[in-house]
């Protein structure tokens, strides 16, 4: 790729308005419905990504398929099903082109999955070859825009954020491990779907109250699933996940119906942004729902632990009273904590859904808001939330693209 105009301290990362400064002489003009002022690249590639996404299966089947006649060495690194990999394709494909020109949002997400995949024993040569047979599927199929413009646009871009993954990876390598080895030390099924787990990390694992970790089992090598931390860092170094079997989920139905005390499960490195800001003293509104109270329970122990008294206000959510497997907890948490307020909705007993429910409540103005739980809920909850004047930036939730992948 050609090298940026300008660079930031040699990280390989342009300084700047954007990534990608126009490489052509005659750029396109931006369509209906397109962004003014995105770069000629950015353009280029969001149109790309427009044409495939109808055929998405067929592009990423192409893909793969590419990648494992060309390169077979590669296919050990992936899981033997590849029906989830597939849409993690696309989803960062689209989450990239979406951000191509918000530098700091791109580059924080960039150097997330080169952190991430190393778990996978991905390594720096490897991406060479990912980038070769992804411009080899995109040209196959993007075939009313693709000409060399456009392949050169991908190019650079492809070059450039492969980079600062590589990079970001080199830079993990030198302070933590790629995955720890976790023995689990206890199994208590709370619900015939719902198991709490507690492991044991080979090694000091840290993490913040709100994060998550890939974990993958020796049931389903290769295949790993994202999981909420449920509580803060302890003294012991114990972890404690909340696991809910769904239906065809292999790593979630191996957690609540196989594993056992004794059993070892890889953890990958620990992500995510849904964490407590403790140099504020604004009060937590939190919505969890099913198994999302898991990170809300694990903030409302950070909080307690810092010792300040801003309020809590905890929305418990589930489809009936018997599902609300940790509401004892909760309510404990309360009896000590006077800041602390717990309230359950079930769906056959409110007639209102969980992020509605919030309104009767309030106001909520001057409150952080966190939610945890699933993907429909997260979508709900933001827009109630910003409905009743709660700023973008003070809502924070897992990335939705992470929450439609957890728990198979």
């Amino acid at each position: 790729m050609d090298a940026p105009t300008t660079t930031s301290g040699g990280n390989g990362i342009p300084d700047g308005e954007g990534w990608f400064a126009p490489h052509r002489t005659s750029p396109p003009r931006p369509r209906d419905g397109e962004r003014e002022g995105a770069s000629p690249d950015a353009l280029v590639i969001r149109r790309t990504m427009a044409e495939i996404t109808p055929i998405a299966d067929e592009v990423t089947s192409y893909f793969y398929a590419l990648l494992f006649v060309r390169h077979p060495e590669l296919r050990p690194l992936f899981p033997a099903a590849m029906d989830v990999q597939r849409d993690r394709l696309l989803k960062a494909l689209l989450t990239t082109a979406e951000h191509l020109d918000d530098t700091p949002v791109l580059v924080g997400y960039l150097r997330n999955l080169g952190r991430g995949h190393r778990k996978y024993g991905t390594l720096a040569e490897h991406y060479p070859a990912v980038g070769e047979c992804l411009i080899g599927a995109l040209s196959q199929y993007a075939t009313r825009i693709w000409n060399a413009d456009t392949e050169a646009a991908w190019v650079r871009a492809y070059r450039t954020m492969s980079q600062v993954m590589i990079d970001a990876a080199a830079a993990d390598e030198l302070r933590a491990p790629a995955w720890w080895q976790a023995e689990v030390v206890a199994h208590d099924l709370r619900t015939p779907d719902v198991a709490v787990l507690t492991v044991r990390p080979d090694r000091p694992y840290p993490f913040l109250a709100g994060q998550y970790a890939g974990v993958e089992t020796s049931w389903w090598p290769r295949v790993w699933r994202h999981y909420s931390f449920a509580s803060a860092p302890r003294p012991d170094g114990l972890l404690t996940f909340h696991v809910k079997a769904v239906p065809a989920g292999w790593v979630s139905n191996a957690l609540v119906r196989h594993a056992r005390p004794g059993d070892v499960i890889r953890l990958g490195p620990p992500t995510g942004s849904m964490t407590v800001d403790h140099t504020t003293g604004s009060g937590l509104l939190c919505l969890g729902g099913g198994t999302g109270i898991a990170p809300i329970k694990a903030l409302v122990e950070d909080v307690a632990e810092h010792g300040r008294r801003r309020p809590v206000e905890v929305f418990y959510g589930a489809r009936t009273d018997h599902d609300l497997y940790d509401i004892g907890t909760l309510l404990g948490l309360r009896e000590i904590h006077p800041w602390l307020s717990v309230r359950a909705v079930t769906d056959r007993q409110a007639p209102l859904r969980l992020p509605d429910a919030v309104r009767q409540y309030g106001p909520w103005r001057e409150y952080d808001a966190y939610l945890s739980g699933p993907p429909g809920m997260i979508r709900s909850g933001v827009h109630v939330l910003r409905d009743i004047g709660i700023p973008r930036d003070r809502i924070r939730h897992d990335a939705v693209e992470d929450l439609l992948a957890a728990g198979h």
